[in-house]
């Protein structure tokens, strides 16, 4: 076994390390140890660098990893899965010893994830539940059910719509997210638990008659996409009605969505803007929240998922089993995939100075 520090080391990194990678973290070349006595390296692999969410938690691994002793090896797949998959193979090629895996494509890495363990290659899958092989060890994520709960209790709750305050009925729209993202049904499967009653009831209308996950979906969360969706659906089913929600499981989608709202003159004292969430706290939305355009975000520290995933290196890397708080709703296809969930947490503009200012999540500079 190579040399590695303990993992209680690992959970001792803060959060200024985790942010501060140039003052914290060690490089792959870099450290003290002799070439007989390198450090452990592991290959993270990461969706793309288009999203502000995904560089953050490319830093944050590398910075929680490298505090506990191990090189790394960071690669971004630009949201190519095949460009991804000659990542990893790549990875394993140089022989790294574990893997932290964020996949674009769930289902596109099962010969690869085959290579790594023919290698005894340990993997961990980040944030997206990799699907359709056996070789997959963990998995390091959210609650991605209450995600979705989160999102659709906010709508509930501004609508009035549980107290019976407002009676409606209300138009909504719902986006779902990326198709071959296993977290997509999770977040819509928990929103739709929350607002199944009120659609049922008639007091929320999809005026689009677009409900089910498949009509919904919007390929690698993408804003553009998501943008022309909003305009269509403005153009077919809203020429005399307004839109009170749209339900928008991501941040880059809440973007694209308002900025079809706003060319359809929403936001004007006439015509306000509609109830629209959000997820991962990105600066633009976060920024859109304060100036009263997104009116909520979902919160999840990257930060803590980071040192989560890094815990599970090295214990399995140890020989020991890693702490998990779910061994049975995450299968993949092939395996229940043992996991940890972190929980996510609903932020708007009354709390978002509380949770991701004083948090040192986000920089007040950031915001101004």
């Amino acid at each position: 076994m190579k040399k590695f520090r303990s993992l209680s080391a690992l959970l001792a990194v803060t959060t200024g390390c985790a942010l501060l990678l140039s003052a914290c973290g060690r490089s792959a070349e870099g450290g003290s140890e002799s070439k007989d006595e390198k450090d452990p390296t592991v290959g993270i692999a990461m969706p793309t660098k288009s999203s502000e969410r995904w560089i953050a938690d490319g830093r944050n691994m590398t910075a929680s990893l490298e505090k506990a002793g191990f090189s790394t090896i960071l690669s971004y797949g630009e949201d190519d899965p095949d460009q991804q998959v000659a990542q990893i193979e790549n990875m394993i090629t140089q022989g790294v010893d574990a893997l932290v895996v964020a996949a674009i494509n769930g289902e596109a890495l099962s010969n690869v994830l085959r290579q790594a363990a023919d290698a005894r290659i340990p993997v961990i899958s980040y944030d997206r539940l990799i699907l359709g092989s056996p070789h997959v060890d963990y998995y390091a994520s959210f609650d991605n059910e209450k995600v979705g709960e989160l999102q659709a209790a906010y709508i509930v709750e501004k609508l009035g719509l549980r107290t019976g305050a407002k009676k409606g009925p209300f138009n909504i729209e719902l986006f779902a997210g990326s198709n071959d993202d296993n977290n997509t049904r999770y977040f819509f499967d928990g929103a739709m638990k929350v607002l199944k009653p009120y659609l049922d009831s008639g007091r929320l209308v999809v005026r689009s008659g677009q409900t089910r996950l498949n009509q919904v979906t919007t390929l690698r969360w993408d804003g553009g996409t998501a943008q022309k969706r909003m305009d269509d659906l403005l153009t077919s089913a809203y020429a005399t009605a307004r839109v009170d929600a749209v339900l928008s499981p991501y941040d880059g989608i809440s973007i694209g969505v308002l900025s079809a709202l706003r060319s359809d003159d929403y936001g004007s004292a006439a015509k306000p803007l509609p109830i629209v969430t959000g997820q991962d706290a990105e600066v633009a939305s976060v920024k859109s929240i304060i100036a009263g355009r997104q009116t909520q975000t979902v919160y999840k520290d990257t930060r803590a998922l980071a040192r989560v995933a890094a815990g599970m290196v090295s214990a399995v890397l140890a020989g020991e089993r890693p702490e998990t708080n779910d061994d049975t709703t995450y299968h993949n296809g092939e395996k229940v995939v043992p996991a940890l969930l972190l929980d996510p947490v609903s932020v708007d503009k009354s709390n978002y100075r509380k949770v991701l200012v004083d948090s040192g999540y986000i920089d007040a500079e950031a915001l101004r």
